[in-house]
């Protein structure tokens, strides 16, 4: 089965507050997320695993009646939360999916505090045939 672990970090007033952790703060957080995938990857469930750009970066994209893209700034102003990373893990069920969501929320964060992250989980269907 295959699962997609959504990381939705809190937004605050602007984009994730990471970039104001000191240095070594960020650096924890980001050797944990490595750590965690090296450990996916050798437990065989790693599928893929991706950050993603801050929300400013975010376009809204639509096609307009001639077909062409209509590109617009972010779609989520006024959101409390935004994405800010996914894996996709390939596991035996949905509670192995819910340990590995459960360690990445651990993550690291100011004062090497785990940050207690919510992980949204879904699984991922099959594309229509």
């Amino acid at each position: 089965m295959k699962f997609m672990l959504m990381m939705n970090v809190p937004r605050g007033t602007g984009d994730y507050s990471v970039m104001k952790w000191a240095p070594e703060e960020l650096k924890a957080h980001v050797e944990f997320m490595k750590n965690l995938n090296v450990q996916l990857k050798k437990d065989g469930a790693l599928v893929g695993a991706e950050g993603l750009a801050m929300p400013a970066e975010a376009r809204l994209v639509r096609a307009k009646p001639d077909g062409k893209p209509e590109v617009t700034d972010g779609p989520f102003a006024e959101a409390k939360e935004f994405l800010a990373g996914f894996w996709i893990v390939e596991v035996k069920n949905a509670e192995e999916a819910y340990a590995i969501a459960a360690r990445a929320s651990l993550a690291p964060g100011p004062g090497g505090k785990p940050l207690y992250l919510p992980i949204e989980v879904r699984e991922v269907g099959s594309a229509p045939v």
